[in-house]
């Protein structure tokens, strides 16, 4: 009796290690993955290289300080340059400064706001920009808008650096398409989107004072555009 319950005991050992071998991640099943691993096509795009007077709007409390904008010639070096804009290099010549001149200290916050919204296309995953934050111990925001015009922060990162810097922030997906940021919906048309309003630095009011300033080059997003790319092209807009 013994003997058997051991035989037994081997034999489902034996089973149970074939399974964990044949779902080893390392050598994953085709049969076992969900379609959605294939169906993306990222794509990083340019919205906004700040080339354009008058684009963008600043506010500041008038009780704060004074705020003023304007475009420099100039570009941070470590930028890499996209595929598609080699071409045009020669365009992207410019990056938008903003100077503050605060009156006294106190908890204050400065806006960068484009004249329109900025629209992405696809479904947006990351939003990256050049800041120049000039080591200043100030939080940066990027604001955006979704599907249904619901207004948004996300944390971009603290400016506490010198010199250039890519700030990057993830888009958190919507866990169910009806709360967060809803960037698509079967329900209300057919073409995804994300717009940017602008961006918002929190000051440290012990540190606003005097004149501070930073300046921005190259806004991107890295965007899903799976479902634009592979719509039929004799397929029916849902946009009427």
């Amino acid at each position: 009796m013994k003997k058997i319950i051991i035989t037994a005991a081997a034999l489902l050992c034996a089973a149970g290690m074939a399974f964990a071998q044949s779902k080893s991640l390392a050598e994953p099943n085709s049969e076992d993955m969900g379609t959605g691993s294939a169906a993306s096509a990222l794509r990083e795009v340019s919205i906004e290289k700040f080339e354009r007077d008058g684009a963008w709007n600043v506010h500041i409390s008038p009780d704060a300080g004074v705020i003023t904008a304007r475009l420099f010639e100039g570009s941070p070096a470590a930028k890499e340059v996209l595929e598609e804009d080699k071409e045009n290099e020669d365009l992207d010549t410019h990056v938008l400064g903003v100077k503050v001149q605060f009156f006294r200290r106190g908890v204050n916050s400065i806006y960068i706001t484009a004249v329109r919204p900025l629209p992405i296309e696809g479904t947006t995953k990351t939003i990256s920009v050049w800041v120049a934050g000039r080591n200043a111990n100030h939080d940066m925001y990027v604001l955006v808008q979704d599907y249904f015009g619901h207004n948004y922060e996300l944390y971009l990162g603290n400016l506490g650096f010198s010199g250039w810097k890519q700030m990057t922030v993830a888009v958190p997906p919507s866990p169910d398409g009806e709360h967060g940021i809803v960037q698509s919906s079967p329900y209300y048309g057919d073409k995804p989107g994300l717009r940017i309003v602008g961006f918002r630095i929190d000051c440290n009011p012990m540190l606003a004072r005097g004149t501070y300033y930073i300046y921005f080059d190259d806004l991107r997003a890295v965007t899903d555009l799976f479902e634009l790319q592979n719509r039929d092209e004799d397929d029916m807009p849902d946009n009427w």
